[in-house]
């Protein structure tokens, strides 16, 4: 008889309740093992070295340490783990950081038992698991490309910019308000918050501050406002 091997699993959640309770569950399964369940990735790196489980079920919102830093340190040294980040609604950006950094998946806390034994199964065998509200989204192509590459110009390449919406995003960077972009642009604030609004939904944001912190890490936003007046609408 041929030994089913079993996809070992370190559970990695700070609220008991909820750490015992996947913990159970998983262990129903005949095909899936937990090789440790516990609090907080304080000591991530040691665990990492005795267990070297297959997948690890990462709740986003540690109180006490970086979710985000967990999956570094491990996807620096264990590249070969594969992390499922545990959600109730994860934001864009935050999907957009972890996958970046090398999450493989997401599950939301409200997933019914099957779509929670569904992900971590798709993400053992190798593939990539958004959370389903975003699934099928603009959103969810640029995370694709995202992926395959560690530059957050694949954004610019899957977005189509009006030339006036890159000098609004460019000003934004800079830090103007809307009434400053207004009167560097010649046009009304009222116009302003239009290209805004049009910005955040193309790039999927949702704050100024984000459209900031992305055209920085671009680096492709230099359209030379100096001569924004004479662009057309």
């Amino acid at each position: 008889m041929v030994k089913i091997k079993k996809i070992s699993i370190l559970v990695i959640e700070d609220n008991r309740l909820l750490r015992e309770g996947i913990t159970a569950t998983l262990k129903k399964q005949p095909d899936m093992h937990v090789a440790a369940s516990i609090g907080n990735g304080e000591n991530i790196l040691i665990m990492m070295g005795e267990l070297k489980p297959d997948i690890i079920l990462l709740d986003l919102g540690l109180r006490n340490q970086s979710s985000l830093q967990v999956v570094k340190l491990v996807k620096k040294d264990f590249r070969e783990t594969k992390i499922i980040v545990m959600d109730l609604v994860p934001l864009q950006e935050d999907v957009f950081e972890f996958i970046r950094a090398g999450v493989s998946g997401f599950i939301l806390k409200d997933a019914n038992i099957a779509e929670f034994y569904k992900t971590i199964r798709s993400v053992y065998k190798g593939e990539e698991v958004l959370p389903p509200h975003l699934t099928g989204s603009l959103f969810s192509q640029i995370v694709e490309n995202a992926i395959l590459t560690t530059k957050p110009s694949v954004i610019a390449e899957s977005v189509l910019m009006t030339k006036r919406e890159r000098q609004v995003i460019e000003l934004i960077s800079d830090g103007k308000s809307n009434k400053e972009i207004a009167q560097a642009l010649h046009v009304s604030t009222y116009t302003v918050k239009s290209h805004v609004h049009n910005i955040l939904e193309k790039l999927a944001l949702n704050t100024r501050l984000q459209i900031a912190n992305y055209a920085h890490l671009s680096g492709s936003y230099e359209t030379g406002t100096d001569n924004a007046s004479k662009a057309a609408e």
